[in-house]
């Protein structure tokens, strides 16, 4: 029953990294031609932001998960993206997020706690010391990606409001402003986004509040300011620009467990024994590679979080 320290990445151990085609080139190279958003919600086509110094790609020469895969671009991160608040096409979410506002920006922390308070962002980063955590992230629509988060865990902020005894569950809310995000209104959607864990999985070191990647804050199309990184579960769990976390005592709706109980569920774990009802989910394909490689339980990190789940069958709790 491990629980070790997540694949964390040192400041100093940070050094170069080497030149990755964009998604862009890489489907022209390969001759694919990509097809309309599936059904889902996750993150990650590729244009180089001119407002970014290149100098920060630098600092992340080399790195790779703990499994040797190299990190995706930061071009690949920022311009492939489920974010249905935007749009329900991933090279559109960039281009209509630019002018999103992240400040000023607070979290209400409350429900079932014995400490509720409501967060500035500026509050939460200074409170809550930023780590870097390099981490596979697993879309329900079987690709991958490799992503350097900046972040803290989850479980701090949890042990801050002090949950009671009869909190069972974790509750997260996205902001819900059809001004920032115009597809809000949209009547085919629940909104606003919700999501939901169990607290057992909540307060697992792997389940983080990223605030940042590649060194730098976190980008609008990514889920500014705040949004959850939960590694071994299918990445609509990891809910973006959070503005509520609620402590309850019954499993929370989520929002596409709300719209098809029978293709998401409420655990998401990357699982390749269990199909989606419309593709096979024993292999995926990593942003930038040509083949697909095997998709491994729990997304790799079954040494970590697979005792929170023992008993139970995984095929009906999906």
């Amino acid at each position: 029953m491990s629980k070790y320290k997540s694949v964390p990445v040192l400041s100093s151990e940070i050094t170069s990294k080497s030149q990755y085609l964009n998604r862009r080139d890489f489907l022209k190279a390969a001759g694919v031609v990509t097809g309309a958003a599936l059904l889902a919600a996750c993150v990650p086509q590729a244009a180089a932001d001119p407002a970014r110094s290149p100098g920060n790609d630098a600092a992340y020469s080399g790195k790779t998960d703990e499994l040797g895969s190299p990190l995706n671009s930061f071009d690949d991160i920022t311009h492939y993206n489920n974010f249905y608040e935007f749009s329900t096409a991933k090279d559109a979410v960039a281009p209509l997020s630019t002018n999103f506002k992240s400040r000023p920006w607070t979290v209400e922390v409350g429900g079932l706690v014995k400490n509720p308070k409501t967060y500035a962002i500026e509050d939460l980063l200074k409170a809550f010391p930023q780590e870097d955590r390099i981490y596979r992230l697993r879309c329900v629509e079987a690709w991958s990606m490799v992503i350097p988060w900046q972040g803290f865990p989850l479980a701090n902020l949890l042990k801050a409001v002090e949950p009671t005894s009869d909190a069972k569950y974790v509750h997260f809310v996205t902001l819900m402003d059809k001004t920032q995000f115009p597809a809000e209104g949209s009547q085919f959607y629940p909104w606003p986004y919700e999501e939901g864990l169990r607290l057992d999985e909540a307060m697992n070191d792997l389940a983080i509040l990223a605030t940042g990647l590649y060194g730098e804050s976190l980008p609008a199309q990514d889920g500014a300011p705040i949004r959850l990184v939960v590694p071994w579960k299918y990445g609509f769990k990891s809910i973006k620009s959070i503005v509520k976390i609620e402590l309850v005592d019954k499993m929370p709706g989520t929002f596409w467990n709300t719209i098809a109980p029978n293709e998401y569920g409420f655990y998401a774990n990357v699982n390749p024994d269990v199909p989606h009802p419309r593709w096979s989910q024993t292999s995926e394909r990593r942003i930038g590679e040509l083949t697909r490689r095997a998709t491994l339980p729990f997304n790799g990190y079954g040494e970590q979080v697979a005792y929170l789940y023992e008993g139970m069958d995984l095929k009906l709790h999906y």
